[in-house]
């Protein structure tokens, strides 16, 4: 992995803050509308044109400058680029201007409605727009530089969690699809949401975070605004279009009350999971609404502009900003066909002769060609530093959980993450995310990275995050609220809080690394009531799908207690037990003899000691957080429904295996479909009173 210096940091950020250098800034919007048409779309799964305009579209270039070094940003209203032709267009403006080209950083906004310039899936590079929006990005930069002032620029960052919603959920395990070769891996995929009786949950969290960076001239002036937000797209728009991204940027504008040169970019940030429906809300294939109770495009914009706006008021601007940025340039592996796969994808290919892929198994095959051609590609990442603000950079779409992580660890908490950044590389998903398969999975161009690209992305942004910063990264600490205290006050043995970013070690509370995932569980969802766990903060559970939470305890006897806090998400009446969320006996019995805690088909608390089972008394609810406890004494055992006492059995008082599971079974029957958070495990029996205390808000 080589990386590029771009300043001496440490050095030059000690000697800007003394001598107060002038900062300066320059900004342009540049018309990238195609002058001829019909001009190839890219976006879809097979070839598609445009013939006119809905809306002209942009390259919008912000020039920031210290004294001692420049920085170019632009943002483009194009769906995803390639890399060689940003390095051409970087280059390009290299030699017009003097910027070096590891301190030119390009981003598309992904909008679904521009002209090609990356073939990918069905579609080709337009060849007569991609050399023009080539020189474009160049003479944008250039424009920006001419324009340099004395400025002043600072941060705010609003929540607007409203706008934006996961669109990839997991499917119940019994409503697996197939894949374009014919395979039954899809356990969650982009839209399944809007069939409640077909999924479990989503399969990540969301960033509600819209983040803005103020530029204005020294008396307050709006030079430029640069948002970003984890919104894929509106969608709905034929023609060219810049899509909400650009309406939202004329919005500010207009409520700013500002002249026609200022400039306002909308980037793209975290969003290969993301979209604007919020599946949550309604069950869209029995209870969809009339078309004109949907929001339109043009209100979606203006009130996402007003949102901003509200945090916009509150920023400081200040004028004594330095500047710092670092480049890396890594190879990635792709995710190349087997030889039986290669062999069926040639045979299908050969029978398309000259024409494109009209079919979903003719596109996934002729890239599973182009795939094996390339083996690997190069990726660019970038970091730099504002002052205080840092912006950092993935290319193409990664998952919000990306972004969260990317913030969360950052030496500053002003970081905004831009994707779609220096190139076109597809989806890049947590590695998590690729047992449970779909479309932002499937290898191709659009998704064709190694399986721990995302880490390693990840891994390569932070540090260079650290490069401008001269500063460590930020260990992420989690609040504890008055349950949290409770739950310590009872000083369990193990604590697993469940708010890991990613897998497989289970950390608990106290720090031991006793506990691992097994594929199967994905990361950092919200979960039960923040206020009462972690204040301040919002609190995170992990989600099971089919894997478990796995520890061997030697020590623990026949008597000891289990709270957690669960989340079921299949239907009632799906199967025979919905699902088990503890479970202690031998790993891979082929019996289930031993202690196992779940929900029967009816929803309600199930007891089972391997031979008898013992139902509790009340449904709960899906979807809704409750909380367990399981008391063992010997052969008494007591289960509890948010403190209240639901199953009083008999078992036999043989000490149970050392192995215990959270999220499934020991034999991998019937595992848990849903969240669970702050399991707290005891090496005694609790009374009464200590289970109602974990259980009061």
């Amino acid at each position: 992995m080589k990386v590029v210096h771009a300043l001496p940091l440490i050095l030059t950020f000690c000697f800007s803050h003394l001598t107060g250098a002038e900062f300066r800034a320059g900004a342009v919007a540049l018309d990238v509308t195609p002058k001829k048409f019909p001009v190839l779309v890219n976006g879809g799964m097979t070839s598609r044109n445009a013939t006119g305009v809905t809306d002209p579209i942009y390259a919008k270039a912000i020039v920031l400058a210290d004294g001692k070094s420049e920085i170019a940003i632009v943002v483009v209203d194009s769906c995803m680029m390639p890399r060689p032709l940003l390095d051409e267009a970087k280059a390009l403006a290299a030699k017009r201007t003097g910027i070096p080209t590891d301190r030119i950083l390009v981003s598309a906004t992904h909008t679904h409605t521009a002209p090609s310039t990356l073939a990918c899936l069905g579609t080709n590079a337009d060849p007569r727009y991609t050399p023009y929006l080539k020189g474009k990005i160049a003479e944008a930069i250039a424009e920006a530089q001419k324009k340099l002032q004395p400025a002043q620029a600072g941060w705010n960052q609003a929540n607007a969690a409203e706008f934006t919603a996961l669109r990839r959920w997991i499917r119940r395990p019994d409503r697996i699809e197939k894949d374009p070769f014919g395979n039954p891996t899809v356990r969650a995929n982009m839209h399944a949401g809007r069939n409640w009786n077909d999924v479990t949950g989503e399969s990540g969290p969301e960033d509600p975070d819209l983040t803005l960076i103020s530029i204005q001239d020294r008396k307050g002036k709006p030079l430029a605004i640069l948002a970003n937000f984890s919104m894929h797209y509106f969608a709905g728009v034929k023609a060219i279009s810049s899509d909400y991204f650009g309406r939202f940027a004329n919005n500010l504008g207009d409520m700013l009350d500002a002249d026609e040169s200022f400039v306002g970019i909308m980037s793209h940030g975290c969003s290969g999971d993301i979209w604007r429906r919020d599946y949550t809300l309604r069950n869209w294939s029995v209870d969809p609404p009339k078309k004109e109770e949907q929001m339109q495009i043009d209100s979606y914009a203006k009130s996402l502009a007003e949102r901003a706006l509200l945090d916009y008021r509150k920023i400081k601007h200040r004028t004594n900003l330095d500047l710092a940025m670092a480049e890396t340039r890594m190879t990635l592996k792709y995710r190349v066909p087997d030889v039986g796969l290669l062999q069926w994808s040639e045979a299908i290919v050969a029978e398309m002769g000259e024409r494109n892929p009209k079919t979903k198994t003719e596109v996934y095959a002729f890239e599973q060609i182009v795939l094996h051609k390339r083996q690997q590609t190069e990726i660019v990442l970038q970091a730099l530093r504002i002052g205080d603000m840092t912006i950092t950079t993935t290319p193409n779409e990664t998952y919000a959980l990306t972004g969260l992580k990317l913030k969360a660890k950052s030496p500053f908490p002003k970081t905004m993450v831009i994707e779609l950044a220096n190139g076109g590389d597809g989806y890049i998903p947590p590695p998590e995310q690729h047992f449970l398969g779909g479309y932002n999975t499937w290898a191709a161009r659009s998704a064709g990275l190694e399986v721990q690209a995302e880490p390693k992305i990840t891994e390569a942004c932070l540090r260079l995050l650290e490069e401008v910063s001269a500063k460590p990264r930020r260990v992420p600490l989690v609040s504890q609220g008055s349950l949290a205290k409770a739950i310590a006050e009872l000083k369990p043995i193990h604590w697993w809080r469940m708010d890991e970013l990613q897998g497989p070690l289970a950390i608990d509370e106290q720090g031991n690394r006793d506990g691992h995932y097994e594929d199967g569980v994905v990361f950092y969802l919200e979960g039960p009531d923040s206020k009462g766990f972690t204040p301040g903060q919002v609190n995170r559970c992990a989600h099971f799908a089919g894997g478990r939470l796995r520890a061997r305890l030697p020590k623990l006897g026949n008597t000891y207690a289990i709270s957690l806090r669960f989340w079921n998400g299949m239907p009632d009446n799906s199967r025979t037990v919905l699902g088990w969320m503890f479970s202690r006996g031998r790993d891979h019995s082929l019996d289930a003899l031993g202690d196992h805690l779940g929900l029967d088909g009816k929803g309600n608390l199930l007891f089972s000691d391997g031979g008898k089972t013992h139902p509790g008394k009340s449904s709960v609810k899906r979807w809704t957080w409750m909380q367990a406890t399981l008391v063992r004494k010997g052969e008494d055992v007591r289960v509890y429904l948010d403190g209240k006492i639901e199953i009083e059995a008999k078992v036999t008082a043989n000490l149970p295996a050392e192995d215990i599971f959270i999220g499934g079974r020991n034999d991998n029957r019937s595992n848990w479909e849903g969240r669970i958070d702050e399991v707290a495990l005891f090496d005694r029996a609790l009374t009464q009173k200590e289970v109602e205390s974990l259980s009061l808000d």
